[in-house]
C-alpha cells in the first residue's frame, strides 16, 4: 500500500480521526467515555489539528495517526467544561476525575506522545513505523532530548514495535482498582532518546 505523512488535521476529517481513536483506545476509555456516540462525538470536539501526524493513502483516506503532547496543547485535549458540554455536569465531573487518573506529568525537554493508531485495514504494512518515526523527528526538530509513552499491558504488539524502533522502559506503573474501569492492570512508560538517532 502506497501513503504518505504529514502534519495536521483539516476540520471536515476530524470525525474520521474520532472514529479511528475510539476504535483503538475504546476498550480503555469505553466505561468512562462511553456510550460510543458521545464518546466520538467529545473527541470530535477536542480534537487539536495541530498536535498529530496523520497517515492517508493515495486516495487521502486516512489510516493512521499519532498524537502527541506539550505545554501548549495535545492531539485530544479537553477539559471540565468540554465534557460537561457533552455527558452533563455530572456526568462531566465524575469523567473528569477518573480520566485524571491516566493524566501524565510533561517533561519539557521530552515529547509526550498522545495515542498511535493505524486503520485495520492498513495494519501490517509499515503505517505505524512511520508515524512514530515522524513522531521521532519531530521531536529532534524540535531539540528535544527523547520521546516518551506509555503502553499498557493490553498491548503487546504496540510494546514490541516501540522495543524495535528504540525505545526503552523506565517504569512500569500499575492501576490498582482502577484496573476495573480502565481494563489494564500495568502501563509501561517508554522513552527513545534523541541522541540514539
Amino acid at each position: 500500500m502506497d501513503y504518505y505523512i504529514s502534519m495536521g488535521i483539516q476540520q471536515d476529517e476530524h470525525s474520521t480521526i474520532a472514529t479511528l481513536y475510539w476504535q483503538a483506545f475504546g476498550f480503555k476509555l469505553g466505561r468512562v467515555l462511553g456510550p460510543d456516540a458521545r464518546a466520538q462525538t467529545f473527541l470530535c470536539n477536542v480534537l487539536d489539528p495541530d498536535f498529530a501526524w496523520v497517515a492517508r493513502n493515495n486516495g487521502d483516506k486516512i489510516i493512521g495517526i499519532a498524537g502527541f503532547k506539550t505545554a501548549q496543547g495535545a492531539l485530544v485535549g479537553g477539559d471540565y467544561a468540554d465534557l460537561k458540554d457533552v455527558y452533563g455536569a455530572w456526568g462531566g465531573l465524575w469523567r473528569g476525575l477518573l480520566l485524571s487518573v491516566l493524566e501524565r506529568d510533561l517533561d519539557p525537554d521530552v515529547l509526550m506522545m498522545d495515542g498511535i493508531c493505524v486503520d485495520e485495514t492498513a495494519r501490517g504494512q509499515g503505517v505505524g513505523t512511520a508515524l512514530l518515526d515522524a513522531i521521532k523527528n519531530h521531536a529532534s526538530a524540535l531539540g528535544k532530548n527523547g520521546v516518551r509513552l506509555d503502553v499498557i499491558d493490553t498491548n503487546p504488539r504496540a510494546k514490541s514495535l516501540y522495543m524495535r524502533r528504540g525505545f526503552e522502559t523506565q517504569k512500569i506503573e500499575t492501576t490498582g482498582p482502577f484496573r476495573y474501569v480502565f481494563r489494564f492492570k500495568e502501563a509501561t512508560q517508554m522513552l527513545w532518546r534523541t541522541d540514539k538517532n
